[in-house]
């Protein structure tokens, strides 16, 4: 390295936003890493909180990836599409393989399949599962969704209570909705897949869904309760062996990934799962695409605030 500077540059390049914040001594170049390390930690919360000095159009990007924080708050984020934030977990996970981070790589993973059915649902819902905005059909005559203890639902208690909370959140103050998200957004996600995937006892639930529709939701919701139960996703709970800590090798991340696309491949649209599409993991952002209905792409949010820094060290 030439100087100071250039290790500062280099940090910036590989998105080591943390550790060139607590080395720079330029107020408005650390502020800008802080919201850097905010979209590479996934801190959804606070992605509407960028500061001035972070470029206009990357906050607006990024408050598409925002998980509102009051039932009324405008605009939606990420309850109007997940699409946005699928593309930012698609890059997170490629700078996350890139840096050899592979276990804040796996919770990333793990993060997009509890959300993935809700990706699927959005084209037939309007919407990325906002409870103020649920069809009223969940509730109608006949209806188990969000009933607790009915025998004939084929929800886990867990899900029941998810259920039962989702459908009145809304009139809820922002500390009980925070919470709700905090704990039970993602079983929502799973109990709606369930609801049109799986159910032994199918109620009135799902009946606002036209019939000549049900049949391509039904096979993405399937897709998507696949790759929640696939080896990649299940390395997030594998135990500590043989290398420590439970953090899995490279090699092991693939040959997960490899027995994935073989489960995903038995499902029609999880074939997509085995295009070689270019990313890291290849197949991956096909299948999130897949299950969209439309396409997704790693986003290119954390190289834009690289970008942006670079420039800030080497200006004047």
């Amino acid at each position: 390295m030439d100087s100071a500077r250039d290790l500062l540059v280099a940090l910036a390049r590989r998105y080591a936003f943390s550790d060139l914040g607590a080395l720079t001594s330029d107020a408005e170049v650390a502020e800008v890493c802080e919201f850097g390390h905010r979209l590479l930690s996934l801190d959804a919360e606070d992605f509407a909180a960028a500061a001035r000095v972070v470029p206009a159009d990357l906050r607006r990007r990024a408050r598409a990836c925002h998980m509102p924080q009051t039932p009324r708050e405008q605009p939606r984020g990420a309850l109007e599409s997940l699409r946005p934030a699928y593309g930012l977990l698609l890059e997170v996970i490629a700078a996350r393989w890139h840096r050899r981070e592979l276990s804040p790589m796996i919770a990333a993973v793990h993060i997009a399949s509890e959300y993935l059915p809700l990706l699927a649902f959005e084209p037939y819902l309007g919407h990325a599962g906002d409870p103020a905005r649920w069809p009223e059909g969940l509730s109608a005559t006949g209806s188990r969704f969000g009933v607790i203890g009915d025998r004939e639902c084929d929800h886990t208690k867990a899900e029941q209570s998810a259920t039962n909370r989702t459908l009145r959140v809304s009139i809820e103050p922002g500390e009980g909705w925070r919470a709700y998200f905090d704990r039970q957004h993602s079983q929502v996600a799973g109990a709606l897949a369930v609801c049109v995937a799986s159910c032994r006892n199918p109620c009135t639930a799902m009946d606002w869904i036209k019939p000549d529709a049900r049949s391509d939701l039904q096979a993405a919701a399937r897709t998507a309760l696949a790759f929640a139960e696939t080896p990649l996703v299940r390395l997030r709970h594998a135990a500590p062996v043989g290398h420590g800590f439970g953090v899995p090798s490279p090699e092991e991340v693939l040959e997960a990934w490899e027995r994935s696309r073989a489960a995903l491949a038995k499902h029609p649209i999880g074939t997509a799962a085995l295009e070689d599409d270019g990313f890291p993991l290849p197949g991956m952002a096909s299948l999130f695409s897949a299950a969209a209905g439309a396409e997704i792409r790693p986003a290119t949010l954390l190289r834009g605030v690289s970008e942006h820094i670079v420039q800030l060290l080497r200006r004047g």
